[in-house]
């Protein structure tokens, strides 16, 4: 099954800021276990919600583009892995060493 594990942070988060030695290496180890248990599929970081540019289809047909997120909310996925494991507990289980090494809510989505 497929899952996509995903970080937030909240909108003002400063990577530089916020980032250590100490969780970068926690961050790398856990991709490091990711790839040697075979489970990774992709990961990626995500620049600031604040740089988002959002399409929104209108009624007349035409598509509004603004430079902003499309949810209005206090926080914005941060980045994210999507994993390859044999059910929702082995993603949970991932998840929560993600958690733990990114010091960040995680949250869990299986795809279709």
């Amino acid at each position: 099954m497929m899952f996509w594990v995903a970080i937030h942070h909240p909108d003002d988060y400063d990577p530089q800021a916020a980032e250590d030695e100490a969780m970068s290496r926690d961050i790398d180890q856990l991709n490091d276990d990711m790839v040697a248990a075979g489970i990774r599929v992709f990961v990626g970081g995500l620049h600031p919600a604040r740089q988002a540019v959002s399409l929104r289809p209108q009624s007349d047909g035409t598509v509004r583009v603004t430079e902003e997120p499309y949810l209005k909310t206090g926080e914005h996925v941060g980045g994210f892995w999507v994993l390859d494991v044999a059910d929702l507990e082995s993603a949970l289980a991932w998840a929560r060493k993600a958690a733990i090494a990114c010091r960040a809510a995680v949250e869990v989505r299986a795809f279709h």
